[in-house]
């Protein structure tokens, strides 16, 4: 009976251990174009826990990949990233995400065009939104007062399909990967923020 208990308290301390290891993750979500570059982008972030591609800023439930490319939806292609508050802070994310895009072209990113590609962060809450607006002022003069991102809040994300989660580490040699998106990671490694010089 003893043996018993013990088992029993020691899974529960386990499990309210997980919880509240769980618990003390946020998340953010933004777009920068592409989602294939910006999930490989934050994934080289320390304090990063995981980084999911999605749709989200429409009103069409429950997306597809084509019918968010048809950009019939309103919806844009983002990422849903989770941190621990504890190793980076919401602003380093946020700072980070003018690195990794140009935030000053109107729904396009390179070749990509349409709104599904605009700059967007779509914040949980108002200190999300203070912390975005106050991220966005500290970028604008760098990018000549140009930023044109959009700030709104996060109404529902929505988990892109499984081939488009971790795209690059998993299709390094395909085109869009070797051509568009290693140099840009080979560029933000040399970022203090990632490189932790």
């Amino acid at each position: 009976m003893r043996t018993a208990w013990l088992a029993l308290t020691l899974c529960l301390l386990m499990t309210t251990e997980t919880t509240a290891a769980d618990r003390k993750n946020e998340t953010l979500v933004v777009g920068g174009g592409c989602f294939w570059c910006t999930e490989a982008a934050y994934e080289l972030l320390p304090g990063v826990k995981s980084v999911v591609s999605g749709y989200a800023g429409g009103t069409h439930l429950n997306p597809t990949y084509e019918e968010v490319c048809g950009g019939t939806t309103g919806h844009a292609e983002v990422i849903r990233i989770a941190f621990d508050p504890g190793e980076v802070a919401l602003e380093t994310l946020l700072d980070f995400f003018w690195e990794i895009h140009d935030p000053t072209t109107l729904n396009r990113q390179g070749a990509d065009a349409g709104t599904q590609y605009r700059s967007v962060i779509l914040y949980a809450d108002e200190a999300q939104r203070a912390a975005a607006e106050a991220s966005l002022a500290r970028a604008n003069p760098a990018w000549g007062g140009k930023i044109v991102t959009e700030l709104a809040p996060l109404a529902r994300f929505y988990r892109a399909e499984d081939d488009h989660q971790d795209y690059y580490r998993k299709n390094p040699s395909a085109g869009y990967c070797r051509v568009v998106i290693k140099p840009k990671i080979d560029k933000l490694r040399k970022l203090p923020v990632v490189s932790g010089r």
